[in-house]
């Protein structure tokens, strides 16, 4: 059968518009914009051969045809590509076009010869398909390309076909949208390269809007807002409306098992997950973690994962859990549309108090339903409508858009808890590979990667991140800034840990880390509020802010607090705190409690927790005035610290020095060198992630050396440290560094310039050692009544002395040490 020539045509249809171009033209003035123009239009002709394009019509835009919509899409990206090098080539700044891609039936018709040489275009091409892609394309903003629902399936499908460069796309979803002169609600979507896509919610104007919830209208606000603002000012405390549930800000809320009825498995753990992403970025409604509820499953003695979290057992969580309302999803196929739906359960009576629901066609819409579930029941929860739309993200934007990502996603999060760390990796991974800009599995890795003392990696999947921190919503931002100056060379995020704790102040890994900081930095006082806050019940690791506590009590000097919290965080599980014990232990006076809890650590368990316990017993056998064992002990430390990886190994033979300095035995010379030697190789990567760390141990070699009167070594090796440090500029390098440098000059005789320098470090947050090197530089200036109060505030400080951790508490033998030498020098005071 013969082809139709007016029969409509599938095609897929590109048009954009090179934006500024006017502007461009007066500033450039017309020879110049001549030029630039020429070589636009070479660039057009070159990717309209290469990706087999039909150029319908041109102005400042362009209209183009293509048989298949991976080639519209090459065009697009290369145009996109072709325009930011044609700006750096003429020296004039970005050039940016928006880009409108639509696959849809057109009619195409050849104009004839004489209306063409009277003007006309050679092929016309109409129908509905060509204005709604022009409505794409002036919704777009600069350097976006926006797809219509019809074309992103098929060019996400063929995208493969680009290799490499179509597996590292962006894509994004924006929601749906009414466009004037199209009668039916279209769905937008975005695709771009890293790098050049700006992967942002398109601006709406009079011909486009995006479907919004009627609350969310500012004109249906309006005539609102006019109709009832004398009642509201007359009597808007006397008539509103109380949720059902007395809920209050900060509140918590257990999320229960999805129930899919539609039989489609992606969906079983991706919207449960993106439910909860959508209701954390909160800061009025908190959402108890998976890993809390496992535990408390565990605790009701049922398995965590047999266990189905459904009315009745989710209620018995929250209100063993002190959370006030239980939240039920539900996903089900209703009219041939996809809907989201939750209930809110009140867990006492467990009756549903109300319920939210959105619908909309196709798996795609469930992330947007999401969206409007979550931001209804916030607000029937009580949250002030402008916070929830200043905090919202859309789901695809603050995780993805793609469901399959978010699965993996959440089976990762699931096996992290479960600690199968390996299958978490793969989990990511596998993420990552369907969504390459998929900024929580970026992080998720990183996480991993940290806790498995792999600092390259986490610090790779942090920048991975932060190249898409803009998409993300406010709480994951600051989230990703944190872990940024966490994992960088300078270290020292304190900064970003506590603008997080202070924003969101449920959120328990700001509120540990920042405890955890502030501790670092003898910070005691200012740290405790954070490590309460993070060992609430409804922390799931409180068990390990409930140590910080602990140590913080012991170096305050209230041992018997200590071990209160210490039983707390033995019933709650899972940290480490053997260490912690021994400490207040020690402190009471029941050293050989101590020493038995200490001895009780096998290498075969941890090395690094055997030899971290060796080092406690050593601090215990200098405290009771027995050298010989710690230097044993010292011995013990170095010699299996050599079947330890370098960077443990280095530690660990600082760690014996130390110990071996405190117990009066002056160092190797040659053990010192080569120490300093493998310090300086390694400090000399400014790019090593932690090095403030290194640089502090090498701060630490030097002190030693100084202890041992090797004032050459601590000079040059000093000279050498201070532009590194000057550098870094990390505060507790600093700290430790104007120590050793107070104490250089206490070495060359310039004891009163030590003085003055180590003066204003004693604020209270001062190192043990601090207060030691000024005792000596204070005997250096012959003012006995001087040492005397350095000995006494040494002695007062018993506590800090066990508990100061900075660096895996690398100072703590020398702290006990000399606390004990100040304590028999009163003594001996006293009996003369």
């Amino acid at each position: 059968m013969p082809h139709d020539a007016n029969a409509p045509q599938l095609r897929t249809l590109l048009l954009t518009d090179l934006c500024d171009s006017t502007n461009l033209v007066e500033s450039l003035g017309d020879s110049r914009a001549a030029v630039v123009f020429r070589d636009h239009d070479r660039l057009v002709l070159e990717l309209q051969q290469r990706w087999r394009g039909r150029l319908i019509d041109r102005s400042d835009g362009l209209l183009l045809l293509f048989e298949r919509p991976l080639d519209g899409l090459g065009f697009a990206l290369d145009y996109r590509r072709g325009l930011d090098a044609l700006g750096q080539a003429h020296r004039i700044g970005p050039l940016l076009a928006r880009a409108g891609l639509h696959v849809g039936e057109v009619l195409i018709w050849r104009n004839s010869e004489e209306a063409v040489s009277a003007g006309a275009k050679p092929v016309e091409v109409e129908g509905l398909a060509k204005p709604f892609a022009a409505r794409l394309m002036q919704l777009a903003r600069p350097g976006q390309i926006l797809l219509s629902s019809v074309a992103e399936p098929l060019v996400r499908r063929s995208a493969r076909e680009l290799g490499e460069r179509g597996e590292a796309l962006q894509w994004r979803t924006h929601g749906r949208w009414h466009f004037k002169g199209v009668p039916e609600v279209q769905e937008v979507h975005e695709v771009g390269e890293p790098g050049f896509a700006p992967l942002r919610m398109p601006r709406g104007d009079a011909k486009a809007r995006r479907e919004m919830p009627l609350w969310r209208r500012p004109a249906a606000l309006v005539a609102e807002v006019v109709l009832v603002a004398g009642l509201v000012v007359g009597g808007w405390f006397i008539t509103r409306p109380e949720p059902a549930i007395a809920f209050s800000e900060r509140d918590w809320v257990v999320v229960g098992d999805l129930r899919n009825l539609t039989g489609q498995t992606v969906l079983d753990d991706s919207l449960e997950q993106a439910f909860r992403i959508s209701l954390e970025q909160s800061r009025y409604v908190n959402v108890l973690s998976d890993l809390k509820v496992r535990q408390t499953l565990a605790q009701m003695r049922l398995d965590p994962d047999g266990s189905n979290l459904d009315r009745n057992l989710a209620s018995q969580v929250a209100l063993r859990d002190g959370a006030r309302a239980v939240i039920l999803p539900s996903v089900a196929e209703v009219n041939n549309n996809l809907q989201f739906s939750v209930e809110i359960i009140d867990p006492k009576t467990q009756a549903t108090i109300y319920s939210e629901k959105a619908s909309g066609k196709g798996i795609d819409s469930l992330l947007d339903s999401i969206d409007q579930v979550a931001g209804n029941l916030r607000g029937k929860l009580g949250e002030a409508i402008a916070s929830i739309e200043q905090q919202a993200a859309p789901l695809p934007q603050a995780t993805t858009s793609e469901l399959d990502a978010l699965r993996a996603y959440a089976l990762a999060e699931t096996s992290i808890i479960q600690g199968r760390f390996d299958e978490a990796k793969g989990l990511y991974v596998s993420a990552l590979q369907i969504d390459p800009s998929f900024a929580r599995a970026h992080l998720g890795l990183a996480m991993l990667a940290w806790a498995l003392d792999d600092f390259d990696a986490a610090r790779r999947h942090v920048m991975d991140a932060a190249r898409v921190r803009d998409t993300l919503p406010p709480r994951d931002r600051l989230q990703v800034d944190a872990w940024q100056v966490e994992t960088s060379p300078a270290g020292g995020s304190l900064a970003q840990w506590l603008t997080l704790a202070k924003l969101y102040p449920d959120h328990f890994g700001a509120q540990s880390n920042a405890s955890w900081h502030l501790m670092v930095e003898n910070r005691f006082s200012e740290a405790l509020p954070h490590a309460l806050a993070a060992s609430v019940t409804q922390a799931p690791r409180r068990a390990y802010s409930l140590v910080h506590v602990a140590r913080i009590y012991t170096a305050q000097g209230r041992p018997n607090d200590a071990l209160e919290i210490l039983d707390q965080a033995s019933m709650a599980g899972g940290a480490p705190a053997r260490s912690a014990r021994a400490e207040a232990l020690a402190l009471l006076g029941r050293r050989e409690e101590a020493v038995r809890l200490l001895g009780e650590v096998k290498p075969e368990d941890s090395a690094f927790l055997w030899m971290f316990a060796q080092q406690g017993l050593a601090s215990l056998a200098l405290e009771e005035g027995n050298p010989e064992r710690a230097i044993r002990i010292a011995e013990q430390i170095r010699d299996r610290s050599s079947l330890m990886p370098d960077r443990f190994h280095r530690h660990f033979r600082l760690v014996s020095l130390v110990i071996l300095s405190a117990a009066g035995k002056p160092a190797d010379p040659e053990e010192l060198e080569k120490l300093a030697r493998e310090f300086r190789a390694v400090l000399a990567d400014e790019n090593m992630v932690a090095r403030h760390e290194e640089m502090f141990r090498f701060s630490m070699l030097i002190y030693l050396a100084q202890r041992d009167g090797r004032t050459e070594f601590a000079a040059r090796n000093l000279r050498w440290l201070e532009p590194e440090s000057t550098k870094l500029r990390n505060r507790l390098v600093d700290k430790l560094l104007t120590v050793v440098r107070a104490n250089q000059m206490r070495l060359e005789g310039r004891s009163n310039d030590g003085a003055n320098l180590l003066r204003p470090q004693l604020d209270g947050s001062e190192f043990v050692q601090a207060r030691v090197v000024m005792r000596e530089l204070k005997r250096a200036s012959g003012s006995s009544r001087d040492v005397l109060e350095q000995e006494d505030w040494l002695r007062a400080h018993r506590g800090q002395a066990l508990a100061e951790v900075a660096i895996t508490q690398l100072m703590q033998p020398l702290n006990v040490a000399d606390v004990a030498a100040a304590g028999e020098s009163a003594a001996a005071t006293k009996s003369h």
